[in-house]
């Protein structure tokens, strides 16, 4: 869809999500859905299962159906706060567990289930989870969304996909360690300027173990500028983005129409 001059503001919780608490990190999941209303959010994004963290051991204990448990509550956050709002969480089903990143609109209705596709093995994810086998896209009314999960930024064939079918606004909730900090945050850009598209990039703080997060969450635009950024510690970023900037950095600097896939 045409990306048509128009304010959007947008917000990501970048909190510390306490392992195997998701009642707690609910709590903390309805503050933040308070602030980012009082300030004007459209979209909220929350971090990578944002709800239990990376207590993959015990995913029959957490992981729930669609339209059940912590996707019921996201929903619930969604409606009462009238904007949308995203973040993965583990889902059940057919006997497996999927890290499943689910988006609710404005009413609280589910309107895209992106089933993380790359499956991130030193966090264990490949032994717990079975991985997604397809990518995921998504009309917001203002803009198409294209659905990523955190390791997923390593591979840039995927974004350009979701770019072949549409996306001006990429969407990545994560639990990016803080070892490979520098990582996240060049990712983050090099994403955004190569699909000359918006970039929401949420990630969680703290320390789960041994396992610390890098925080870092940020909005970037087309030209690879930040709009937002956090640093270490939790809180929420806020950003206006205008989804103009999309057609105009796409057409003043053609690379999309001037890509030749047939050579690659």
């Amino acid at each position: 869809m045409s990306t048509a001059i128009v304010d959007i503001v947008v917000s990501l919780a970048q909190m510390h999500v306490e392992v195997g608490q998701p009642q707690a990190n609910l709590e903390t999941v309805r503050a933040f859905a308070a602030e980012a209303r009082a300030r004007g959010t459209q979209l909220l994004l929350l971090p990578e299962l944002w709800s239990v963290g990376y207590d993959l051991a015990h995913w029959r204990r957490h992981a729930t159906g669609l339209g059940e448990g912590l996707f019921a509550e996201m929903s619930r956050v969604a409606h009462e706060s009238r904007m949308w709002v995203g973040g993965t969480l583990l889902e059940a089903e057919g006997g497996q567990a999927y890290n499943t990143f689910a988006l609710f609109d404005a009413v609280g209705d589910l309107r895209a289930a992106y089933r993380k596709v790359h499956l991130f093995r030193l966090m264990g994810e490949d032994r717990w989870l079975a991985p997604g086998d397809r990518f995921v896209t998504t009309d917001l009314g203002w803009g198409t969304a294209g659905l990523a999960t955190c390791y997923d930024l390593r591979f840039p064939e995927m974004f350009r996909a979701l770019v072949s079918h549409g996306a001006t606004v990429l969407l990545v909730p994560a639990a990016w360690p803080e070892a490979r900090a520098k990582h996240w945050s060049l990712l983050l850009r090099a994403r955004a300027v190569e699909n000359q598209c918006f970039m929401l990039g949420c990630n969680c703080t703290g320390r789960a173990g041994d396992q610390g997060f890098a925080g870092l969450s940020a909005v970037i635009d087309p030209w690879g500028e930040p709009c937002a950024e956090a640093g270490s510690e939790p809180g929420l970023v806020t950003a206006t983005i205008a989804l103009g900037l999309v057609e105009q950095v796409r057409s003043t600097l053609p690379a999309l129409a001037d890509r030749r896939p047939e050579l690659y």
